[in-house]
């Protein structure tokens, strides 16, 4: 007996004679087949990326750009390197590096149609690149918008780039429990002016405005004129009650101080009184030790000790000015007067970090 006369029947094997036992076998092998054939079958489209499409694609592309334009754009993805590709936000990482390998392989870019046969470029993303490639302002863009934050961080009220960019002198000023100091620098950083006052009495009376107002007003009389008013921008924690009086006396003098020299926002709506981050000046010049900023004293020391000895340095002493700054120093050498040094370094990173961006 062979396999094919093995049937189940009612569910049991039964044992058929083999030419019965075929005939049954192939009944039941075309029923099958019947049932398969009249059963619908899944249709999967055949998009073909190839021929037709990539064609269409590159008539259209033709179409976008002028000749003009065809050319520079080819001119950039046939001679341009992997690191100066990569000057383009588009084609950073992969794609610069793809370009590259394309054209060792097959050649010179022809067209931009050929674009498309570089891995990780489609239709959309090569029309974006041509359009990167023939505006690279996009990249100045994003350096102002950068640049605008950075400054945002660094001074309040907001102001206009173009105003900080065209100043020509400031007057930083840095108020304490009982001085207050004050440096005239120019966009050359030459020290103009630089000197500090007392008012102690301020913070053994009582806080009544009238008092501020004339004291302040006393000490900007002796401030000279500048295209703005720099304000160090610091105070006590609130969560200190006993520094509340002393908190309270900083706000008080800043408040004067803001509108007693914004002398023409009413009429511009311009601000000339600006606060600057503390902690910010403390960190350009490395006075940051964790949160604290330790005395810019030895800064100032050698700040001044170069104005002689460089021919070029950081900040210049005129030569008329420079005995009688250094016979200061050396006066206050002994006495803790922060404000002194802070108004003179709070100028200093003010241009350099906001006009000039020296390290931005």
């Amino acid at each position: 007996m062979t396999v094919p006369s093995l049937l189940l029947a009612g569910g049991r094997w039964r044992c058929f004679p083999l030419p019965l036992a075929s005939s049954l076998f192939q009944a039941l092998h075309n029923s099958c087949c019947r049932k398969e054939s009249t059963a619908p079958k899944k249709i999967i489209p055949h998009i073909d990326f190839s021929d037709e499409t990539a064609k269409e694609s590159g008539k259209t592309l033709d179409k976008l750009f002028s000749s003009e334009q065809q050319a520079s754009i080819l001119h950039v993805l046939n001679t341009a390197s992997n690191k100066e590709l990569e000057a383009f936000k588009l084609l950073r990482g992969k794609k610069s590096f793809n370009i590259v390998e394309h054209r060792k392989k097959f050649g010179p870019f022809q067209n931009l149609e050929s674009l498309m046969n570089v891995p990780l470029f489609q239709y959309k993303i090569t029309i974006q690149v041509c359009n990167s490639i023939l505006n690279p302002e996009t990249g100045g863009k994003k350096k102002k918008l950068q640049e605008s934050r950075l400054l945002r961080k660094l001074i309040k009220p907001e102001i206009g780039r173009e105003r900080v960019k065209a100043v020509n002198s400031i007057v930083s000023i840095v108020s304490g429990t009982r001085r207050i100091a004050w440096a005239h620098l120019d966009r050359k950083l030459a020290v103009l002016d630089w000197q500090q006052t007392e008012y102690c009495q301020l913070m053994k009376g009582s806080y009544l405005s009238s008092v501020y107002l004339e004291e302040i007003s006393s000490i900007i009389s002796k401030m000279p004129k500048a295209d703005f008013y720099v304000l160090e921008k610091a105070g006590p924690s609130f969560q200190n009650p006993s520094l509340f009086p002393v908190l309270l006396h900083f706000h008080m003098t800043e408040a004067m101080l803001y509108a007693l020299l914004n002398t023409t926002f009413a009429q511009d709506g311009h601000h000339q009184v600006l606060s600057m981050n503390r902690n910010a000046v403390g960190k350009h010049f490395e006075l940051m030790i964790g949160d604290t900023r330790t005395s810019g004293k030895e800064v100032v020391k050698q700040l001044l000790s170069e104005s002689v000895l460089k021919d070029e340095p950081r900040v210049f002493f005129p030569p008329e000015k420079i005995v009688r700054y250094r016979q200061m120093f050396s006066s206050t050498e002994h006495n803790r007067v922060e404000e002194l040094y802070d108004s003179l370094l709070q100028a200093i990173a003010f241009y350099e970090l906001a006009v000039f961006n020296t390290e931005s």
